[in-house]
């Protein structure tokens, strides 16, 4: 009974938080959208890719991995959050220099792009902070506290509001590139304010000494079993979409379509579509950060009847927001996509993904079951396989001369194989489980 109080109660108030999160940070991205217009989306959209691959690289799946091993309590704390930290400095301070390095090498010959050199430039610089973040939110998430990472993330939207209301117009003024770089500068900045924010929440008995700032190798092997399957699997993810713009840009370009065409539909895609397309993420978030901490107690515990009641609960919460938004889209997407942007670029995209998109909420939860059942690998197997029917589906398609809808159909394609994929290594688990159970042997 405590153990549902608790896993409800987390998840209400990742949910309550989200709700405010996800409105405040849809007001800053239609307030930005408006002021920097299509082309500075465009030019942030290409380099989105890059910065997601990269951020991945830079954080190494920690949140995840935190969580997991403080929910088990089974190592020190302090020394996992020491141990964490030093070695994601070091990781970062590779990146960072091999960023700076490769940046023109990326935005003019792999992106055809000499403008998103500076953007590239300052993502880069995000990563060392951003790490730093994630591994004290994931402290957070492993105890079940989730109110100082709702009330840090509440703050950081608010401070990216201000920056944006405030600084964005001064910049585009002066130059499109400052103001596609503001964000990146902004996000150093929210980063910042959040990691002060949760150092405020941690409890009082906890004193951070000198001395406890230690690099164990035994706890490093811990973090980086758990954290090498997961972020492999999230590696390999945006590789795919790293070269999503790469491939689309070449192949496109390649079949007879304009650059600013390209650049244009693109920039509506990624600024208006999908944005419109995962409002309800957050509830899908909410889920899955709860669900894992507590997946990974009661898995511990052997308690495979809470198991099943877990992720029966998330997917049904999942599937049934996910089939009431995609209804709401059908219906209202022209209303939602011309009061919010003025705009009705990307609302043919967006008929044609509402059906599919309600799987599309359920794969994170299906995914996040998988990793904290030490299936970690299986979720990079299923990735794999996404990454490379996407990727082909892409460069097939471009022949067909389908415009944006080859990245659209292959988008379907992906969500339809990944989320089927991750149904039955879930459904193999139970069932091998079961198997073992009733096994005479045993």
């Amino acid at each position: 009974m405590k153990s549902t109080n608790l896993f409800v109660k987390t998840t209400l108030i990742l949910i309550f938080g989200g709700i405010i999160t996800k409105i405040l940070g849809f007001i800053n991205r239609l307030i930005f959208t408006r002021i920097v217009g299509a082309e500075v989306m465009g030019l942030y959209s290409l380099v989105m890719p890059t910065y997601s691959l990269l951020i991945t690289i830079a954080t190494l799946a920690l949140p995840t991995t935190i969580s997991k091993l403080v929910a088990e309590d089974k190592h020190n704390n302090l020394k996992i959050i020491s141990t964490s930290t030093i070695f994601i400095m070091l990781i970062n301070f590779i990146v960072v220099i091999l960023m700076i390095i490769s940046a023109k090498f990326m935005a003019n010959t792999l992106l055809h792009e000499e403008r998103c050199y500076l953007l590239i430039i300052a993502m880069s610089l995000t990563f060392p902070i951003i790490s730093i973040s994630s591994i004290i939110k994931g402290y957070f998430y492993g105890k079940q506290n989730m109110l100082p990472n709702v009330v840090s993330n509440v703050i950081e939207q608010i401070v990216r509001g201000l920056l944006i209301f405030f600084i964005v117009p001064l910049l585009i003024k002066k130059s499109i590139i400052l103001a596609s770089c503001s964000l990146f500068v902004f996000s150093f900045i929210e980063e910042l304010v959040s990691i002060f924010v949760n150092l405020a929440f941690l409890p009082k008995n906890i004193k951070i000494r000198k001395q406890n700032i230690v690099f164990d190798k035994y706890t490093l092997k811990n973090i980086l079993s758990i954290s090498l399957p997961t972020v492999s699997s999230r590696i390999i993810g945006n590789i795919g979409y790293f070269f999503e713009p790469i491939i689309l840009k070449n192949f496109l370009s390649l079949n007879g379509y304009g650059n600013k065409y390209i650049l244009v539909e693109y920039g509506a895609y990624n600024a208006y579509t999908i944005p419109i397309l995962t409002v309800p993420s957050f509830f899908i978030t909410a889920i899955s950060s709860a669900l894992i901490p507590e997946i990974s107690k009661q898995y511990l515990n052997n308690n495979i009847k809470l198991l099943k009641k877990r992720l029966k609960e998330s997917l049904f919460f999942s599937i049934t927001i996910g089939l009431i938004y995609s209804a709401i889209l059908i219906f209202f997407a022209k209303f939602i996509l011309t009061t919010l942007y003025k705009t009705t670029l990307g609302l043919n995209y967006i008929k044609v993904l509402a059906p599919i998109f309600p799987l599309f909420y359920i794969e994170n939860v299906l995914m996040s079951f998988l990793q904290a059942i030490n299936k970690a690998h299986i979720t990079m197997k299923i990735t794999i396989v996404g990454v490379i029917i996407k990727i082909i589906t892409l460069i097939i398609l471009s022949y067909f001369h389908i415009g944006m809808y080859t990245l659209v159909i292959s988008e379907i394609i992906n969500i339809f194989v990944v989320v089927f994929l991750n149904i039955y290594y879930v459904h193999k688990f139970f069932k091998n489980y079961k198997y073992q159970s009733f096994s005479p042997s045993l």
